[in-house]
């Protein structure tokens, strides 16, 4: 192993992997267990007869991250290597690729789509494969897509189906799952091995080479005093309070304090609650009520401005929108205020107390001129990176910063970002080209970044998995780890509790090695066949929720206007994903906007151009036009924009999944004979 450049501590943890056993390897951030896989891999490749290996990762940007940084390099010279993305051409043909190469490294999702699928060029099964590397395998749980595929596994290896692949799994922490006591803790971590059939493996013998490899950083606590005042956020609790009153809230509705996760939580439910009742002024009100909250959320963490900028663009289309006296009233009531929000938003005096306290801290490691400095500013949403970065960009002791902001995800609007963007960026980055990241938690996991020697989470609340795979960014010599956040708040609770945590994974995973081998295989497979049972019974309860109406007794109504529009008997399911309306008559309740641009390509169909409600003023965005086999023209619907009304009563949903019946799959040879019925006299 040595003429490959492991560690001792990577020896170690890929002996048992390389005897056939299937593990999962645990290893920190920067603990190098992508290269012990590529190891594990090289030696498959060399050692099994019709050996194929497939590495699965959970993010499009992973694929060509593995395969140029650490796979090519090594296998490329002797294996057939391919990478393939929801973004590449190869996944139109994915059992032909796997068929054909040596090492396949693609996203979950299209390994699940093959297995599922039944054309021969795109099908592929598990005994296809000899080895099945899953990265970030902690995410292997409920319904994630890794799950999925291995609920596929378990199923076969329960019925002594064989052959089947070797796994291999790679995570910096399969956390505590909620867990705060040790014996629900050890439950999780059995339940990650029970679903990777694997037992899990770390270095006992070389724990000080692995210390010394990846350092931990100096974390600080830097802590400010909540703001004495503030006029502009309590400006907005009293329109709120206005709205409220308005609203003429019902008795057995009691709304948590504003500005918080828990008050959104309510005014969400308060909103699908008026669209069941046929009550647009409770709706339209909840609707608006979160606009607030949400900037409360903002001015708590960002700039007033900033705050004071979200609910400004929120309102710019609604006066041109508004359908009755409640959209009348709650237009006006921000107009009405909105020089005087924005003459608060401009007094420097009540601003944020954090964002001085983050100014220091980033001043503290770049003010000093050096150009070695390297740092990653953590924010919760891409609408905060993208405050973070024009913040930076435009406060004046920040000359010495050249900022970039990567928010990878599907956004839309002012903080939408391209996949090549994003791959700029972070190129840019590595290159020392820039030497201040702003990103949201996705670059907390799996991004091939540099050492830096600043990590910085501020106004974040996660789990204890996405604190230690920041905490594994600041890898250099002394580099600082620092939690930004308010005496007493919510993030500093947060943060010690994940520090608690961290330490309550560590142990049940000890406590999980030391199972004795029969007790931990009798543990797992009782786990896992309580899973396939809780599964199919799960799945029969969904198909039965699926048909509990017939589709011509369900009618969709606009979200926003409630206008009745179509029936559940004219949707239909296009490849699988994607739901449309193939009723000619639907095009009179919709008018045409702009066209959507997408960067990827695909193999049967394109995006055409939004499709908006043409209930009078309504314009409530319903979905997009896509072309389908360069003919058929079909509006392609988002569930979450309508209500659905049944025999029983009205009711919402967000995804289609949900709906209480069930949707036919598109027949393209049945639409031409109805759209074109000369050509088939």
């Amino acid at each position: 192993m040595a003429d490959f450049g492991l560690y001792s501590y990577q020896e170690e943890v890929v002996e048992r992997a390389l005897r056939g056993e299937n593990t999962i390897i645990w290893l920190p951030t920067g603990g190098g267990k992508t290269r012990a896989a590529v190891y594990v891999a090289k030696r498959h490749l060399e050692t099994t007869q019709k050996a194929k290996v497939v590495v699965l990762v959970n993010k499009v940007h992973l694929v060509d991250q593995h395969y140029t940084k650490e796979f090519k390099p090594h296998l490329g010279y002797d294996y057939k290597l391919v990478p393939v993305s929801g973004e590449s051409e190869e996944k139109d043909f994915f059992g032909k690729v796997v068929q054909d190469s040596d090492l396949v490294i693609c996203t979950a999702q299209i390994l699940y789509n093959a297995l599922i699928n039944t054309e021969e060029t795109k099908h592929v099964e598990l005994s296809d494969i000899t080895l099945l590397i899953i990265d970030e395998c902690h995410h292997t749980h409920k319904e994630s897509v890794y799950n999925k595929i291995m609920r596929c596994y378990v199923e076969k290896k329960l019925r002594r189906e064989h052959p089947l692949p070797q796994i291999l799994g790679l995570t910096a922490s399969p956390g505590t799952g909620g867990a705060k006591i040790l014996e629900k803790a050890v439950e999780h971590v059995l339940q990650i091995c029970a679903n990777l059939d694997s037992a899990i493996v770390s270095t006992k013998n070389y724990a000080p080479e692995l210390k010394k490899k990846v350092p931990r950083p100096i974390k600080t606590f830097d802590i400010v005093e909540k703001r004495h005042e503030d006029p502009f956020g309590d400006h907005l609790k009293w329109m709120m309070q206005l709205i409220h009153e308005y609203m003429n809230l019902p008795p057995d509705v009691k709304l948590r304090e504003c500005g918080t996760q828990e008050y959104e939580a309510d005014v969400v439910i308060l909103e699908q609650r008026g669209v069941i009742v046929n009550n647009r002024l409770l709706a339209q009100c909840a609707l608006h009520l979160r606009q607030y909250n949400d900037a409360l959320l903002i001015n708590d963490t960002l700039r007033m401005m900033d705050a004071y900028r979200s609910l400004e663009e929120f309102y710019i289309t609604k006066s041109d929108t508004a359908i009755d006296g409640t959209d009348f009233f709650l237009v006006g009531l921000f107009q009405e205020n909105q020089v005087e929000l924005r003459k608060l938003a401009m007094d420097s005096h009540y601003e944020n107390p954090k964002m001085g306290k983050l100014e220091s801290v980033l001043l503290n490691q770049f003010g000093h001129g050096s150009k070695e400095s390297r740092g990653i500013l953590f924010s919760k949403t891409r609408k905060s990176t993208h405050c973070l970065k024009d913040w930076v960009v435009t406060t004046e002791p920040y000359s010495k910063l050249d900022p970039g902001s990567i928010s990878l995800g599907l956004a839309t609007g002012i903080t939408y970002m391209t996949q090549n963007e994003q791959a700029d960026t972070i190129r840019n980055f590595r290159q020392g080209k820039l030497n201040l990241l702003i990103s949201t938690s996705v670059a907390e996991e799996g991004l091939d970044i540099p050492e830096c020697n600043l990590v910085v989470r501020y106004g974040l609340l996660t789990n204890e998995i996405a604190q230690q795979q920041a905490s594994g960014r600041a890898r250099a010599r002394d580099s600082q780890y620092s939690v930004v956040a308010v005496k007493g708040g919510r993030e500093e609770r947060r943060e010690l509790t994940n520090e608690y945590l961290e330490e309550l994974t560590g142990k049940a995973i000890a406590q999980v090695q030391d199972m004795s081998l029969r007790e931990f295989c009798r543990k797992i497979t009782e786990l896992q066949t309580e899973a396939v049972v809780t599964s199919k019974v799960a799945e029969t309860r969904k198909i039965e929720k699926r048909s509990r109406y017939a589709a011509s007794s369900i009618q969709l109504l606009c979200r926003n206007c409630f206008k009745p529009v179509a029936s559940g008997s004219d949707i239909k399911l296009v490849d699988n994903a994607h739901y449309v309306n193939v009723n000619p008559d639907f095009k009179r309740h919709y008018r045409v906007g702009g066209p959507v641009i997408l960067e990827r390509s695909f193999e049967d169909w394109e995006p055409g151009c939004t499709i908006n409600c043409n209930n009078g003023n309504c314009n409530l965005q319903w979905g997009f036009e896509i072309k389908y086999k360069k003919i058929a023209l079909l509006p392609n619907l988002a569930i979450k924009n309508f209500a659905l009304e049944t025999p029983d009563g009205r009711t919402t949903v967000k995804k289609w999944k949900d709906v209480l019946f069930t949707v036919e799959d598109f027949s393209f040879e049945q639409y031409c004979q109805d759209t074109f019925p000369d050509l088939f006299d």
